[in-house]
């Protein structure tokens, strides 16, 4: 009796141990997650570059705007 009791439980260890292995390695073999994971990235390296631009940009057309109206109100006319 008692070896019948160590033998179930041995096999059913061994099978859950075996079972639970399947299972991580088919969770980690698994792409579905590192794919999403390098578009979430991808798109917030966009927006960032998009974003930098706009400011960069936005700074470059106050300067110029901020000289030509500098140059028309204190310029005679034909100076500019």
């Amino acid at each position: 009796m008692l070896i019948e009791a160590y033998t179930w439980a041995q096999v059913s260890i061994t099978g859950f141990r075996t079972k639970l292995r399947a299972r991580l390695t088919d969770m980690v073999g698994s792409e579905r997650g590192g794919v999403a994971a390098e578009y979430a990235l991808l798109v917030s390296l966009i927006a960032i570059v998009i974003v930098a631009g706009a400011f960069f940009l936005g700074g470059a057309i106050n300067d110029r705007l901020q000289q030509t109206g500098d140059c028309v109100a204190g310029a005679p006319a034909g100076a500019c």
